[in-house]
């Protein structure tokens, strides 16, 4: 069964808290955005943790260097998946994992600005991370003709546990799950709907009957 992860792209803890608390019901991992953290620190994933202990707090730290350093704070902080970037040196996804099998938590590498997604996926899968998440940036799909399907179809050819975010809403998420994705990601799908819960419960219904 696919996991729908919300990924919350806001700056403040409060608003984040909020959102999170509207559509907790439909979603099995809390995300919190890298600009999130940035914003507030190591302070919004305790905050997250302590209100939904019963969810999955992934924290996007797109860290690039000290894994084991990094991945440790996160989890430290109530985390428990974090991400490490898929464009770094193997020993820092290392480090992370080490880190991740310390506290009984997992690594996410993400795939943001890898020319080959498959080709990386299918190595640091060997690193004993969690799953691996195909990633279109804001900005790359920002950028002309851009489809999600380009995810979909590498998602097929992966062969090992992948997330897909990139564009994932109520028009995608069947071909997103029929791509035999572990987690669909959905962002601005939530967040930015006039109506954050009834989003969410839409994504949680169309994800299961795919």
């Amino acid at each position: 069964m696919a996991k729908l992860q919300v990924a919350i792209d806001l700056l403040s803890t409060q608003e984040a808290l909020e959102l999170a608390a509207k559509v907790a019901p439909y979603v099995d991992i809390i995300e919190l955005g890298t600009p999130l953290i940035k914003s507030e620190g190591l302070a919004v994933i305790k905050a997250m943790k302590a209100a939904h202990p019963d969810k999955l707090v992934f924290a996007d730290f797109k860290t690039a260097d000290t894994g084991e350093l990094e991945a440790g704070m996160a989890f430290g902080a109530g985390a428990d998946l974090v991400t490490i970037l898929g464009s770094v040196d193997d020993a820092t996804i290392i480090g992370a994992v080490k880190a991740a099998k310390e506290h009984g938590k997992g690594v996410v590498v993400d795939t943001i600005g890898v020319k080959d997604r498959v080709k990386r996926a299918q190595e640091v899968s060997k690193l004993g991370v969690e799953f691996v998440e195909l990633h279109a940036g804001l900005d790359e799909q920002a950028a002309p003709g851009y489809s999600i399907q380009v995810l979909i179809d590498e998602a097929k050819r992966a062969g090992v546990p992948v997330s897909i975010a990139g564009g994932v809403n109520l028009n995608t998420i069947a071909a997103v799950k029929q791509a035999g994705v572990a987690v669909a990601v959905a962002g601005g799908a939530i967040y930015g709907a006039k109506d954050p819960a009834a989003a969410a419960k839409a994504l949680r219904e169309a994800l299961d009957a795919a």
